[in-house]
């Protein structure tokens, strides 16, 4: 079962990175494969057993997969504190649009479902 949900992963993986060489070049193609696997996942409305065992057992490992990024920032310190107020903009920035931007979808799904139900 875990070897089926992890040929799944890959195989998802795989079809994003040929998506993203043959017709979208600007985005990564393991984050394309993430999409088509979301939307796989939605058009057959459950998380099968083997993906879900394969997942599960990723997650164990996620911890080590930030060991890398962390590393770089530390042996880039110096990149940074020349840049930090164009980082802190750029976080700073991100985070107010994020905010205004689910701010505004909620209102509009709010008043969706008020107009599903026949609420004024």
């Amino acid at each position: 079962m875990l070897l089926r949900g992890l040929t799944w992963l890959v195989v998802f993986q795989l079809l994003g990175t040929l998506l993203s060489v043959l017709l979208l070049p600007q985005l990564p193609g393991p984050i394309l494969g993430m999409l088509l696997l979301l939307f796989f996942l939605m058009l057959r409305g459950r998380v099968g057993e083997p993906l879900a065992e394969a997942s599960t057992n990723l997650l164990r490992y996620l911890p080590l997969m930030l060991v890398p990024p962390a590393t770089a920032v530390m042996l880039h310190v110096d990149l940074i504190a020349r840049e930090i107020w164009a980082i802190a903009g750029a976080l700073v920035g991100s985070v107010l649009l994020s905010m205004a931007l689910t701010g505004w979808l909620m209102q509009r799904l709010i008043e969706r479902q008020a107009r599903r139900r026949g609420e004024p």
